[in-house]
């Protein structure tokens, strides 16, 4: 089981990092809430501890953006936060549990226990655009019924394209979503271009009708563009 640790202290981060990883799960963190936010849409996590408290964004805000593009992880709040408004609000945005800071290691691993067993629902994990499916679950995507062969890399593509449909995706997001490089370069744009390419060829190439638009000197966009 892989988990994201969304935490700006550093001795707590490192703490909740070492003692899970010696309860056998594996563990990625991050500092900020951008930095969760781009593990999350460009990485596999079967779990998401995230401190509300954080520099730029607070927590509640990166949670809200990620139910809204459909993201399903299952997120346990943690945070110093102990009023009952501080609770109802972090499981309106989106929060599938929250604990209170200082908490007992024992119990934060029964609460990620409880909530692993439990996972998001089955159809949540699938992402669906005109007849085109993604199954985040068995990474596996279909476009009319048919199986479409795609590498890990087109897959990730393909899912974050799928969660901003309607939306323009510039080259430098790409790279700082699905390449997690916060520096934009030639030679990263022309690696981008190339999977895009390879991800068109299966998705639109054997179809009349296209899906994945490029505009030009802008990047790239699932259907139409929502101006809105």
């Amino acid at each position: 089981m892989h988990i994201l640790v969304v935490e700006d202290e550093r001795k707590i981060a490192e703490a909740l990092k070492q003692g899970l990883e010696a309860e056998g799960y594996r563990v990625t963190t991050a500092a900020s809430g951008e930095d969760g936010y781009f593990c999350l849409t460009t990485g596999e996590y079967d779990l998401m501890l995230l401190d509300l408290m954080l520099p730029g964004r607070d927590g509640l805000e990166i949670l809200s953006t990620i139910r809204v593009k459909g993201i399903t992880t299952p997120i346990l709040v943690l945070t110093g936060r102990d009023t009952v408004e501080d609770r109802v609000r972090g499981l309106d945005s989106g929060a599938d549990d929250y604990l209170v800071k200082p908490f007992a290691f024992p119990e934060l691993l029964a609460r990620i226990r409880l909530l692993l067993r439990r996972g998001p629902a089955e159809q949540q994990h699938l992402l669906k655009f005109d007849d085109l499916e993604i199954d985040l679950l068995t990474h596996k995507a279909h476009r009319d019924s048919q199986l479409l062969d795609l590498t890990v890399k087109e897959f990730e593509l393909l899912a974050y394209l799928m969660r901003q449909q309607g939306h323009v995706i510039s080259r430098e997001m790409l790279a700082q979503n699905a390449w997690q490089v916060r520096e934009r370069s030639t030679p990263l744009d022309n690696v981008i271009d190339v999977n895009i390419a390879r991800l068109r060829r299966k998705v639109d190439g054997p179809f009349e009708r296209k899906l994945i638009r490029t505009l030009r000197g802008v990047g790239f966009c699932l259907g139409d563009v929502d101006h809105g």
